[in-house]
């Protein structure tokens, strides 16, 4: 992380933690004058909109008081979604028994970028299942990961 974002968890997750609320991911984007913060929030039962408005609102007022950001710089604010990238340990941990598709710079199973079900995650990395294979692979071999959401197919109206 870089000091920025240091400092912003920071000043961010006691603020979010006395509500009851989790510090899921924070990042930096964008060069100036576009700079985005993005603050990914989550909880349990999960956030709607008007949670993560009033939310906003209230680390917007943090954020000017502290100044942490140097320069001008939008604020968004979200929950993890259906499909959310995993880049943290904590990520991969509340992510076990879903599916995943996962990039490694080291080719697994069949190649670089993998599908497969989640079974665990550690202080080193993390199992999947490939293809009807365990691999286990390091989070220093991920380039990018993030969970994938399935649609089930629902029953048609009136059939059985």
């Amino acid at each position: 992380m870089s000091a920025t974002v240091d400092r912003l968890w920071a000043a961010i997750e006691p603020y979010v933690a006395a509500e009851g609320v989790e510090l899921d991911d924070l990042e930096i984007v964008g060069k100036s004058p576009g700079v985005v913060v993005r603050v990914t929030l989550d909880a349990d039962p999960s956030l709607d909109v008007d949670r993560l408005a009033a939310l906003s609102r209230g680390l917007s007022r943090l954020l000017d008081e502290t100044n942490p950001v140097a320069g001008s710089y939008t604020l968004e604010v979200s929950s993890p979604g259906l499909e959310r990238k995993l880049r943290r340990r904590r990520h991969f941990e509340k992510s076990v028994g879903r599916v995943i598709k996962v990039k490694t710079r080291q080719q697994v199973g069949s190649g670089h970028t993998n599908r497969g079900v989640l079974r665990e995650a550690n202080a080193m990395g993390f199992l999947v299942d490939i293809d009807g294979e365990s691999c286990e692979i390091a989070y220093g071999d991920v380039v990018s990961a993030k969970t994938v959401f399935i649609w089930e197919k629902a029953a048609k109206p009136g059939k059985r």
